[in-house]
């Protein structure tokens, strides 16, 4: 720390939404089976032309989710979209637009009857189950503690930070006859504005002062995405949210009106790979495992196998910021080498805080049951089946990497009379890292701590019988 400030506490992404969207109904497209003539070349078989209100309420009785398009019977040449949620028919005037070739029933525009659907189904069922919850997000949410705050702070001050000279961010301290006094240090004169009172106008001499606000715009986010304001998940698939053209916060809209003037416009061009969805970053950067994990594994795996402790002793916190930052400015270019941090312990703490930051964990959620429950079990002989079928339902980047992250462990292992990190020890430091129960209850989470442990260890154990070569 310097200037005696405190680092304001990691952001704690919120899950609840994120639950509630995974068990919202699935769209189940109601098939007809007779030809009809002059279907509009739009739709497809979900087309059942003209059709009662009581026959179309029938046909989507199987089920919540079940949909299908008919004629309208009050309006000629009109569509409705019906569709079967909470036991009950909704129907809806179904548009086309042409020129877009875009489906729509209000102000939302898709490609498909399919995604229409689906989106819709989301938010009925938020909307049914959490309205109150969503009412509350701005008045309960806390800006001084929010994520875009936390991430901003951190960067102003490693903005200002950077600009110190070396020796005062080191506490390896130079001896004392290479200090520089204070008296050889030139004085300098600001002959233009010494005569320039301001203090009247009441403007800021510090451009982080200067309020400007932001300039929200209707977002349709690819991925998963939550919210910078409250933590909370943005659902549904398309126009999830809004974000800044200027600095990139993306909030609920209804969060984005309890923002304070504070863009920050330099911010858009921050990637934000730390924080984001592994799957979305992945996929962003077109590469089976998220860009600072393999330059990472790579720089620790090139110069630390000699290091006692590695990833058990942390590497000084602002240069773990340091790391941070260059990875969301630079991505791929970030310079991490031994000149610019000659501290592994930096990279390897860097690393870790990207697994952390994660608002999905690198051990899902619904996975992170799965094994918990096996290890609960201790049968021996099940086991390694039961968890080897548990992690492939991970999602194909988490899958990927930690394939990747759990072969480069095996080989801090195989180093361990340096670095004295054994299977053991490697697992007590990334349980917490890479895997977290869904609730946020803390007596929860410290009651399934050597559960996950355990896990981890297993993982590592049996890794070639998992996860492959």
């Amino acid at each position: 720390m310097y200037d005696g400030e405190e680092s304001l506490p990691l952001p704690t992404w919120k899950t609840y939404l994120y639950t509630l969207q995974q068990q919202a109904p699935k769209p189940h497209r109601i098939i007809c089976q007779r030809e009809i003539p002059n279907r509009p070349l739009y739709y497809g078989k979900e087309f059942h032309g003209n059709l009662s209100r009581d026959e179309a309420d029938r046909l989507l009785s199987q089920g919540d989710g079940c949909y299908l398009v008919r004629k309208s019977e009050r309006a000629p040449d009109t569509f409705t979209l019906a569709i079967r949620f909470n036991g009950e028919t909704k129907n809806f005037r179904l548009y086309y637009n042409e020129k877009d070739q875009k489906h729509f029933v209000g102000t939302k525009f898709f490609d498909t009857i399919h995604d229409l659907v689906e989106d819709g189904l989301i938010h009925y069922y938020i909307e049914a189950n959490a309205a109150d919850y969503i009412s509350a997000l701005p008045k309960e949410s806390n800006y001084e503690e929010s994520p875009y705050l936390a991430y901003s702070a951190k960067r102003k001050r490693l903005v200002n930070h950077r600009s110190r000279p070396a020796s005062s961010r080191r506490l390896d301290y130079p001896d004392s006859g290479q200090l520089t006094s204070h008296n050889d240090i030139p004085d300098t004169v600001a002959e233009e504005t010494e005569n320039l009172d301001i203090s009247e106008y009441d403007i800021p001499t510090d451009w982080k002062d200067i309020e400007k606000p932001h300039c929200f715009k209707v977002q349709n986010f690819m991925g998963l995405h939550w919210c910078d304001y409250c933590a909370n998940f943005m659902w549904g698939l398309i126009a999830q949210g809004v974000k800044c053209q200027d600095c990139g916060f993306s909030a609920h809209k209804k969060c984005s009106e309890a923002v304070p003037n504070d863009c920050m416009p330099d911010m858009k061009y921050v990637k934000r790979i730390f924080g984001g969805d592994l799957t979305t970053v992945v996929k962003a950067q077109k590469s089976p495992v998220p860009v600072i994990v393999e330059k990472c594994v790579k720089e620790i795996e090139s110069r630390g196998f000699e290091s006692e402790g590695l990833y058990r002793i942390a590497g000084f916190h602002d240069d773990v910021e340091a790391v941070r930052m260059a990875f969301d400015k630079d991505g791929e270019n970030a310079d991490i080498g031994p000149s610019k941090y000659e501290d592994i312990n930096t990279i390897t703490s860097a690393l870790k805080l990207y697994f952390r930051l994660l608002p999905i964990p690198l051990i899902t959620f619904d996975v992170y049951k799965l094994l918990i429950d096996v290890i609960k079990n201790e049968d021996q002989l099940s086991q390694l089946k039961l968890i080897k079928e548990a992690i492939s339902r991970l999602p194909p980047a988490h899958y990927q990497t930690l394939k990747y992250l759990g072969a480069h462990l095996l080989r801090v292992k195989d180093h361990c009379k340096k670095t004295l990190m054994s299977v053991e020890n490697l697992s007590i430091v990334f349980a917490p890292t890479l895997m977290r129960p869904i609730e946020t209850d803390p007596m929860v989470s410290l009651m399934s701590v050597k559960y996950e442990q355990k896990v981890i260890e297993y993982i590592l154990v049996h890794f070639r019988e998992i996860l492959g070569k």
